[in-house]
């Protein structure tokens, strides 16, 4: 079974650091599709690794609205030690700004499937955004295709370097039912990422509370992900 990952999206969660460019856009600019795909050394989510540490491809399709509507979808290949070979998330929701408030806001639904397995789960989530900071919650009522309950909070933080140096930060907090896991526990990771010959580079740092490591064993040590990814 799986105890892994988000997407892309704040709790949409950010599976790996992949970039995104406006491909297309309708003439009235009211339309507007983006996709691209990443090469990772690992895929990490919530501070462990769904591909038992090796290499990750994955890739994106997304469609936005004007009025702040989007929906999309992105896959990765996964190991978790049994049948699944594929992740593949699809997700809609509604992003924009409170008027004159500086605050920014994001509320949707995410479907994580899998092929060759049948734990397929839903994740509702929602996050605030102020400067350079945000915090989220993802919430499941059959996390992990248990029936059980699961809360994500998380904290992020993203600020512009010189030399167009992003630096991105974050720390997260995962609440089970005792019947999923008595081991709630706490994931961070900090990264810095540029845009440089046409592709997107990111070096990250991830690591997990000792509750964490005791649930997941060696694919929640400490480690560094190294991402390259292309928007189309």
């Amino acid at each position: 079974m799986k105890l892994n990952k988000l997407s892309a999206l704040l709790a949409v969660s950010t599976l790996v650091a992949t970039s995104s460019a406006m491909a297309w856009e309708s003439e009235d600019g009211q339309h507007s599709t983006s996709a691209s795909v990443a090469l990772s050394s690992d895929y990490v989510w919530r501070g462990y690794s769904q591909t038992e540490e090796e290499a990750a491809i994955s890739g994106s399709f997304d469609y936005a609205h004007a009025s702040g509507l989007y929906a999309g979808t992105w896959a990765s290949n996964v190991d978790f030690g049994d049948d699944a070979s594929a992740e593949i998330d699809v997700y809609v929701g509604f992003g924009g700004d409170i008027a004159d408030s500086g605050v920014s806001y994001d509320v949707g639904f995410l479907r994580y499937m899998y092929d060759g397995e049948d734990y397929d789960w839903n994740e509702y989530y929602a996050s605030l955004g102020y400067s350079f900071f945000s915090a989220g919650v993802a919430y499941s009522s059959d996390v992990y295709g248990t029936d059980e309950t699961g809360v994500y909070y998380s904290l992020g933080f993203d600020y512009d370097l010189p030399m167009d140096i992003a630096l991105s930060a974050g720390i997260g907090y995962y609440d089970y039912d005792e019947a999923v896991s008595t081991d709630n526990h706490t994931d961070y990771r900090i990264g810095l990422s540029k845009e440089m010959i046409g592709f997107g580079f990111d070096v990250s740092y991830y690591g997990m509370d000792s509750n964490g490591e005791d649930a997941y064993g060696d694919v929640a040590d400490d480690r560094i992900v190294f991402t390259i990814s292309k928007s189309m």
